[in-house]
């Protein structure tokens, strides 16, 4: 996994793009630790209790001028992401065989269900106030994860980590946040089995 985030060659962090002194980025210094802390958890082994690739998908970093380039940081996380699930599968494995590895990775992928289930409009809450995403585009998305645990139909992780949705409001829109656990929750699975 180590090609998903190859820290042999500091693509993690220091070789990322800078944004210059006229426009923001992450910061550098955060971004940074945070890729040090990354490092020693993945090399060190550290258990997924301790430093998980759910940590590296909800890691946010403060903008700066002259930060980082957004684009490549993500993309390096994307990497990194998958790197700590990759790591997460190989281990499970080797202890307890493939077989429990993807009874796991289903138990999970039950939990997405339900939801899928729900009438279109009503998968998620609408926000009370402000604005949300549009929930038609949402439920979109939702019934190409749908096809993808039914039919098997191809769905990629990048595929829902990228997906964007038009901003919307009341009945038209679901709150923000619980779309972006589901999705990310749908990620770590894609990931697991692909």
């Amino acid at each position: 996994a180590i090609q998903a985030c190859d820290w042999s060659s500091d693509v993690c962090s220091s070789d990322l793009p800078t944004t210059g002194i006229f426009r923001r980025g992450y910061g550098k210094d955060a971004v940074d630790d945070f890729f040090v802390d990354a490092r020693h958890a993945y090399e060190g082994g550290l258990p997924a209790e301790q430093f998980s690739a759910e940590q590296v998908r909800q890691a946010s970093f403060p903008r700066q001028r002259n930060g980082y380039d957004t684009q490549a940081v993500d993309a390096a996380m994307s990497r990194l992401e998958a790197a700590f699930v990759q790591r997460d599968r190989a281990d499970h494995i080797a202890v307890n065989g493939e077989a429990a590895w993807y009874e796991k990775v289903a138990d999970r992928a039950t939990t997405l269900y339900p939801r899928l289930l729900r009438p279109y409009g009503d998968r998620f809450a609408h926000p009370k106030s402000g604005i949300g995403y549009d929930a038609e585009q949402v439920d979109d998305l939702l019934d190409r994860i749908a096809a993808f645990f039914d039919d098997r139909e191809e769905l990629l992780a990048d595929d829902v980590r990228h997906a964007l949705f038009k901003s919307a409001r009341g009945k038209k829109a679901y709150a923000m946040g619980p779309v972006d656990a589901y999705l990310g929750r749908a990620v770590e699975i894609l990931l697991s089995v692909n």
